[in-house]
C-alpha cells in the first residue's frame, strides 16, 4: 500500500492516470502530453506499474499502457472500513 500512496503523491503520475482513464497510450504518446524528458516519463510509468495502477502490454514494437482499476477497488474497500455508522 505504501507504493500506491507514493505513486499517487506525484501530480505527474496523477495526470498520467487521468490520461489513461480516457484511453490506452504508448509511453511516447504520454510523454507528448508533458514538458519533461521521456526517461522521466518512463520512471513515472515504472512507479505506477509497481503500485499496480497501470498495466503494460507489448503490441509489435510498442508498449501500450492501460489503467488497472483492481488496486483502486482494493483501496476503496480499505477506506470504506473506516466509515463510521450513523447512530
Amino acid at each position: 500500500m505504501n507504493s500506491l500512496f507514493k505513486a499517487l503523491n506525484d501530480p505527474t503520475r496523477r495526470k498520467i492516470l487521468e490520461l489513461l482513464r480516457k484511453k490506452d497510450m504508448t509511453a511516447g504518446d504520454i510523454a507528448n502530453e508533458f514538458d519533461i524528458s521521456k526517461p522521466s516519463i518512463s520512471h513515472h510509468l515504472d512507479l505506477l506499474k509497481q503500485a499496480g495502477l497501470v498495466q503494460a502490454a507489448k503490441e509489435g514494437q510498442f508498449i501500450f499502457y492501460s489503467l488497472d482499476t483492481t488496486v483502486v477497488d482494493d483501496i476503496v474497500k480499505w477506506f470504506l472500513q473506516f466509515k463510521t455508522k450513523k447512530k
